[in-house]
């Protein structure tokens, strides 16, 4: 398992199989492990493989879950109808999972109506980074520093820390006082309707009114902040499955030149169990000297799946 693990954090992404050949593959299980006291700063989620390891959200977890049909590992961060804004923390020291504070308070998000917190399940793909340094050819801004964001449109309600399997039907260009900042739309591949949603036009059919209620949601979250509303690229249109992809591609081009040291980090932490190419690959008695160094609270674990290619 622990062969698996390294492997799947390679660069290269895992080469689908014949449509007639077998698909042979197994489960890789991830635990969270909570620090600090919850609603409170310090609070942290670790995550760690069931062998104990533990890893980086951000740069651990292979980004491609080997299928026949393109699918990508989503880390989540806030679970639907929550208001705790809950994200990966990209400048500390294995990329914890944290709720992000603004002048000294706890970060939440206002209900939108007519919603309750979050409208899907919200977090981040892996092994990518919208690069600050980097002008987007489509809409002539820079990244926002971030992994990209994804929103799983699915039914079931997630919980922060889990690693789920996503299916990309479309992404949405949301300009983010100045940054891009891409939402890419998904679906949790073990969601009823997983099976029927395999494009953007399919979610405008099956599920009417979700992706209007989706702009609208970003457009208006930050002005009970006091904040303008955010605008959009492409006429805050949505972009197909294809092009979607193409973008996840370049943002993981750019996640490697990062974990290569190949561009300017900045503040951004890069420190892996994994990635064998990186000189941040830090080994496994450093990275547990890391989560002794948070405040101890009883640990709680949360098994997560993560699908890995037996052959990969």
């Amino acid at each position: 398992m622990m062969r698996l693990l390294f492997r799947s954090a390679r660069f290269l992404r895992p080469q689908a199989p014949h449509p007639r050949e077998s698909f042979s593959r197994t489960m890789l299980h991830y635990l969270r492990e909570e620090r600090g006291r919850a609603n409170s700063p310090e609070y942290r989620i670790y995550l760690k493989t069931s062998h104990g390891k533990y890893i980086s959200p951000f740069h651990d977890i292979p980004l491609y879950a080997p299928d026949p049909q393109i699918i990508f590992n989503m880390v989540v961060e806030v679970p639907r109808w929550s208001n705790a804004k809950m994200e990966i923390a990209t400048k500390e020291a294995l990329n914890p999972i944290k709720q992000d504070v603004k002048k000294g308070k706890l970060r939440y998000v206002a209900n939108i109506f007519p919603h309750k917190g979050y409208i899907w399940n919200y977090g981040a793909l892996p092994q990518t980074w919208e690069d600050p340094n980097h002008t987007d050819k489509d809409t002539n801004c820079c990244g926002d520093n971030d992994p990209l964001d994804v929103c799983d449109i699915g039914t079931k309600v997630c919980s922060s820390g889990q690693v789920i399997q996503v299916k990309v039907l479309g992404i949405l260009a949301l300009i983010d006082e100045g940054e891009t900042d891409w939402k890419v739309i998904a679906i949790n591949t073990d969601d009823p309707d997983a099976d029927k949603l395999h494009s953007i036009e399919d979610v405008r059919v099956n599920r009417p009114g979700h992706l209007e209620a989706t702009v609208e949601w970003f457009r208006k979250y930050k002005i009970p902040d006091g904040k303008p509303e955010n605008r959009f690229a492409f006429n805050a249109q949505f972009k197909d499955k294809d092009f979607s992809v193409e973008v996840i591609k370049s943002m993981h081009s750019c996640w490697k030149a990062l974990v290569q040291k190949q561009t300017r980090c900045g503040e951004i932490v890069c420190q892996n169990s994994s990635v064998c190419e990186s000189p941040f690959q830090c080994s496994d008695t450093e990275a547990a000297a890391v989560v002794r160094a948070s405040e101890a609270l009883q640990p709680q674990l949360l098994s997560c799946k993560v699908a890995v290619d037996k052959d990969v």
